[in-house]
């Protein structure tokens, strides 16, 4: 399949994220209310001949700087819940290998690849599939703002399996809640401000007031809520 096919079923993709097209397990991440998401699945379960993928550098903008930093934050955490997913076997590629084997550093899927990509990819890696990834958008301060782009794509067929393009916002309230959640499910308790009658012993015994406890660290760390993105938009992924 030469590069201009392959532009197509990428530019296909784009006009379905726009129409809304969802299949599968991803309609409402953060619940029945929740506005539809860019999210693209070609099919429920994975291709049985799918068993090793190669993750990409995480791409990105040149601007704003803040996008460099965020991938240097995120990649590892991208990496490590993409293994947990236990979908398929997981390799990564450095920048470095990625230059000498494409001739570029990162890539994001969007752009015009050379007509020997994936061919090389698999030689290289003995991949099935190759994963594009891109922060789309990071703010590493309350209200914390992280935004993917995803793209899973065969490489026999040069089809696209799965594809997402996702803003987590903690300003809004469906993701703020749904991040509290994934808190309360990683740490087992929930963390609890101090009460009326702790207060009130410290006043009368002349001590400080004790601290209130930081009850949501998830909507201040920006690799926390990173942690908590990644997991919520691999969900999405076809089953195995």
């Amino acid at each position: 399949m030469n590069v201009f096919v392959f532009t197509q079923r990428l530019v296909l993709v784009a006009v379905l994220f726009f129409a809304g097209a969802q299949t599968g397990n991803c309609a409402g991440l953060f619940g029945p209310n929740s506005k539809s998401e860019n999210i693209f699945i070609a099919a429920p379960v994975l291709p049985t001949t799918l068993k090793r993928v190669v993750l990409l550098p995480l791409a990105h903008d040149n601007s704003p700087p803040s996008l460099a930093s965020g991938c240097e934050t995120l990649y590892p955490v991208l990496q490590a819940e993409l293994i947990k997913t236990k979908r398929f076997e997981v390799v990564t590629a450095s920048g470095k290998s990625i230059q000498n084997l494409t001739g570029g550093t990162s890539w994001t899927g969007a752009e015009m690849l050379p007509t020997n990509f994936f061919r090389s990819l698999q030689s290289a890696y003995g991949c099935d599939a190759v994963m594009f990834c891109e922060l789309t958008t990071f703010h590493a301060y309350a209200p914390l703002v992280i935004g993917w782009r995803m793209k899973l794509v065969d490489v026999a067929s040069q089809r696209i399996i799965w594809a997402a393009d996702v803003v987590f916002d903690a300003s809004d309230p469906l993701v703020s809640k749904s991040a509290q959640e994934f808190q309360k499910q990683q740490q087992g308790t929930e963390a609890k401000p101090q009460s009326w009658f702790a207060r009130t012993l410290a006043w009368l015994n002349r001590e400080p007031a004790p601290l209130e406890e930081e009850p949501w660290t998830v909507l201040n760390s920006p690799r926390y809520f990173g942690q908590f993105s990644t997991v919520k938009l691999l969900q999405t992924l076809p089953e195995r």
